[in-house]
């Protein structure tokens, strides 16, 4: 019975909650239409994430409302992110909604009290980063949804708190749900903000407490692709003198699938691949910082020869 209540009751709400929610999309027209910068062909139902805050309500209610300074900064990036999704929110609002999502979910990590505020502060601009990251990278079929998995998955293998636990597993949940309907070659839904924007919240703070536990900082390499692509391509932009905020086509990821026309779930598919596979290393202590510190170096080497063509073609 336990089993029931616990896993097949949830994943069966989530999997009615996002047909329902096609339908009210549907109606009030939440539809992704392609243009220049896009990656598909096709009208698209946006704001399917929305099934991973929805899986954050369903686990609160579930556990006894536990983590409810999460709960309630989930609610307030996944509104304003909702509403942008909607209609475009000017930048402030956003940015604002992220700041206070990522003090509450400092608070529901309890290291406010204890770690200094030039430290908090550096924790919150690497997770701001972390959230925009999310953001940019939601740009092909699967990729959110297969990287969060190939994060969430080793740290529900690996987790010994049981309200972590129940809650990555509910985040599992709704990464499958929404995996369905978006990792095809012509995908149903797509995250939008809301999605991005939940999801990389839950990263960031499992992110917090699995550091926290251990003392260890070596979990951050488990963003390490995501980590390497933004990073490179908002260095990339800023060299050639580009207005990083504005939406692009230069990510590595975007160069693979647009201009290479590799299909889009190869290359989520590799992306999570990779990551899946470091993530595992790091969750069965066969990787040290110096490990994680040559892994990057190499990867990072490997990411410019595989984009230099692409930069070459733009030159000529």
């Amino acid at each position: 019975m336990y089993f029931f209540t616990h896993t097949i009751s949830p994943f069966i709400l989530l999997i009615l909650a996002e047909v329902f929610y096609f339908k009210i999309a549907l109606h009030y027209k939440i539809i992704d239409k392609p243009n220049s910068r896009s990656s598909h062909q096709v009208p698209t139902i946006r704001g399917g994430g929305i099934i991973f805050l929805v899986g954050v309500v369903l686990f609160y209610f579930w556990n006894d409302n536990k983590y409810p300074y999460l709960l309630i900064g989930l609610l307030v990036s996944g509104a304003v992110s909702f509403l942008d999704d909607i209609r475009s929110l000017p930048s402030w609002v956003r940015f604002t909604a992220q700041i206070i999502s990522v003090v509450l979910i400092f608070r529901e990590c309890e290291i406010l009290s204890f770690i200094p505020v030039f430290y908090l502060l550096v924790i919150g601009i690497v997770a701001i980063a972390i959230v925009n990251a999310f953001n940019f990278m939601d740009g092909i079929n699967g990729m959110t949804g297969l990287y969060s998995l190939s994060i969430l998955i080793p740290l529900y293998i690996s987790e010994q708190n049981e309200g972590l636990r129940s809650l990555q597993l509910f985040t599992i949940f709704g990464l499958l749900v929404f995996n369905f309907f978006n990792t095809r070659k012509k995908a149903v839904c797509f995250a939008g903000d809301v999605g991005s924007i939940t999801i990389a919240m839950l990263v960031i703070f499992l992110m917090i407490q699995r550091i926290h536990q251990t003392g260890n900082f070596i979990y951050a390499g488990m963003l390490l692709l995501y980590g390497i692509d933004s990073m490179y391509t908002i260095l990339q932009r800023a060299i050639q003198k580009e207005n990083i905020f504005k939406a692009h086509r230069k990510h590595l990821y975007q160069y693979l699938s647009n201009e290479k026309k590799l299909p889009q779930l190869w290359v989520s598919i590799a992306f999570a691949g990779i990551q899946v596979i470091i993530n595992f290393f790091i969750i069965n202590n066969n990787l040290n910082l110096v490990g994680l510190l040559i892994l990057f170096s190499f990867l990072t080497v490997a990411y410019w020869i595989m984009k230099a063509p692409f930069l070459a073609v733009k030159k000529a």
